[in-house]
């Protein structure tokens, strides 16, 4: 499969490494700045066009014709649209397009439509919706969801005094009685898909599957709170602070945004009259405390700036014992980063990433199952993808136990006619189903995949 991707800034280089670890796509990058363009190439083994990707030669000398899909995701929108009305008019190729701008929101569905796009992504708008769940469960450091929202996968970090330290997995639910299962694990730098003889440690990463109702059920057993947080406050006044306080002050929790610019004050005074707009250097210490801080049912920092970002995170962790979620748009220093008490961090480009990868992968298989939801779990080393099953499959109605799944590779979830089945070597796939499928391998696009 061909893919053109044309802006090669934070989002379009996530997409290069994600795209190019799967091996079976020959990609072309567009770019302005012939540095980054060479940069990427020599880096990535890719092909490489400097221009301007509006421009109808620049997208023929990248190959355009023969291109399956072209990424735009560049830092304007106007130009991302602009570069996908050209190519689809000249070519076949599907486009998907990054738009960011609040005000472009009533009119996405128009763009798609009248500009025949295959996809639209709002990076800002993604990120707010997986910020707001967690918000919403503020136990868990990170929550995907699939099956529309039926399904779950909740990452939480096991403490010393938790009833899962020095529990062996297969005993998990012999003796707390909950229908979860485990298919995650992160001990410091390794992450492991347990299999049932594996012991949990205090200090572990563990990720659940489960229904919304037996994820609670289990936080509940194994004493962890589940209740929303009440109050957020929020550092940083952009798009994502903007789409995220309307969600959360939909669902009543008070919002409380810290911005330091004067004239985006005044626009969020209007577009959001039932949030509390602070306009206050949101690192400054003192303006946390005086702003309660101490008494938050969250801390959400989003300014354009890690350091100052992850800084504030650390100073609200300090002194207070609810939930920090701190946005991180550089992963150079990820190791670093993990090793730090920022509870939960979120990378935009890294999700946004996911979204596109799965129409990729979709897009790619025409027959058999196709990926219906992809997430990056376990500290981005694994992947969780949901699989619609459909038509003619080795799999079709075989037990798991007797199946010959790749090393490394868990079938997590079973949802059949509405109802969810944790599955057990005895069960087995039937046509129709929707099938969760974690796994460190790279590249499955059909639910065969997982056989050897």
């Amino acid at each position: 499969m061909n893919i053109i991707i044309a802006g090669c800034g934070k989002v379009g280089q996530a997409l290069i490494e994600k795209l190019c670890r799967e091996t079976v796509y020959d990609i072309t990058i567009i770019d302005k700045n012939r540095l980054t363009v060479e940069s990427l190439v020599n880096r990535y083994d890719i092909m490489g066009v400097c221009g301007n990707c509006v421009s109808m030669d620049t997208l023929l000398n990248a190959g355009a014709e023969n291109a399956d899909i072209l990424i735009a995701v560049t830092g304007s929108d106007e130009i991302n649209l602009l570069t996908c009305m050209v190519a689809r008019k000249t070519t076949e190729c599907s486009t998907i397009a990054r738009i960011r701008k609040p005000e472009y929101a009533n009119e996405v569905n128009l763009f798609k439509e009248d500009l025949g796009l295959a996809m639209i992504i709002n990076p800002e708008s993604i990120v707010a919706n997986e910020i707001a769940r967690v918000v919403r469960f503020p136990s868990a450091i990170q929550i995907d969801t699939f099956a529309k929202g039926r399904i779950e996968i909740l990452k939480f970090l096991v403490t010393e005094d938790s009833v899962l330290n020095n529990l062996k997995i297969a005993d998990i639910s012999t003796q707390l009685k909950c229908d979860i299962l485990v298919c995650g694990v992160e001990r410091g730098e390794k992450t492991f898909i347990p299999g049932g003889d594996f012991i949990i440690q205090a200090g572990d990463k563990v990720s659940i599957v489960s229904s919304i109702a037996n994820g609670a059920f289990f936080f509940k057993k194994i004493g962890i709170k589940t209740n929303r947080a009440k109050d957020v406050i929020i550092v940083g006044g952009g798009a994502t602070a903007y789409y995220l306080a309307n969600q959360l002050l939909q669902t009543g929790i008070r919002v409380k945004i810290i911005e330091k610019d004067s004239a985006r004050c005044d626009e969020l005074c209007e577009l959001l009259p039932k949030a509390d707009i602070i306009k206050a250097d949101g690192t400054d210490s003192h303006v946390l405390i005086e702003e309660g801080i101490e008494h938050a049912g969250a801390f959400v920092s989003l300014t354009s700036i890690d350091e100052e970002n992850i800084l504030m995170s650390l100073y609200a962790r300090s002194k207070n014992a609810g939930k920090i979620i701190t946005k991180i748009n550089r992963v150079s220093y990820d190791e670093v980063i993990s090793n730090l008490d920022l509870d939960t961090n979120i990378y935009p480009k890294t999700i946004t990433a996911e979204y596109v990868v799965r129409f990729v992968r979709a897009k790619s298989n025409s027959i058999g199952s196709n990926i219906e939801t992809m997430h990056f779990i376990l500290d981005g080393k694994a992947e969780a993808l949901e699989f619609k099953v459909k038509g003619k499959s080795r799999i079709l109605d075989a037990k798991l136990e007797s199946l010959k799944i790749k090393k490394n590779t868990l079938v997590a979830c079973i949802y059949r006619n509405g109802k969810i089945i944790i599955p057990r070597g005895k069960d087995s796939i039937s046509d129709g189903d929707t099938v969760i499928v974690v796994t460190t391998n790279t590249g499955y696009n059909d639910i065969n995949d997982i056989l050897e």
